[in-house]
């Protein structure tokens, strides 16, 4: 499960944060995560909690903003969300080969006090 290797370095990133501020705690770790990004949020938070116990990131919150997928087709410059397991445009039928949101893996914010 990568998750938990993803959770160890959110981790030492928050903690290193925290230290540098002379905060006494982590108390909320923002991220965004692509539909395609291939994590499942539940792991990562499981993961997240178990590795921060004893730590200034202990009792964080690992708050996840879920991205969606969204493609964009050159032929008649539509950007749109495909249905699953289809990226052919809506509009035009043209099969897309850009896709534009949904790989996002990443740290936005760590809040400490």
């Amino acid at each position: 499960m990568h998750e938990f290797g993803i959770a160890d370095g959110l981790l030492k990133v928050a903690i290193e944060t925290a230290e540098r501020s002379n905060a006494s705690r982590v108390e909320q770790v923002n991220l965004k995560i692509g539909a395609l990004a291939g994590v499942v949020d539940e792991a990562l938070i499981f993961a997240f909690g178990a590795l921060s116990e004893d730590t200034l990131a202990r009792n964080a919150r690992l708050v996840i903003e879920a991205i969606p997928v969204t493609c964009y087709c050159e032929t008649c410059a539509t950007v749109f969300e495909p249905p699953r397991f289809s990226y052919r445009c809506p509009t035009c039928q043209t099969l897309s080969r850009s896709v534009k949101t949904g790989r996002e893996l990443q740290l936005v914010s760590i809040e400490v006090s």
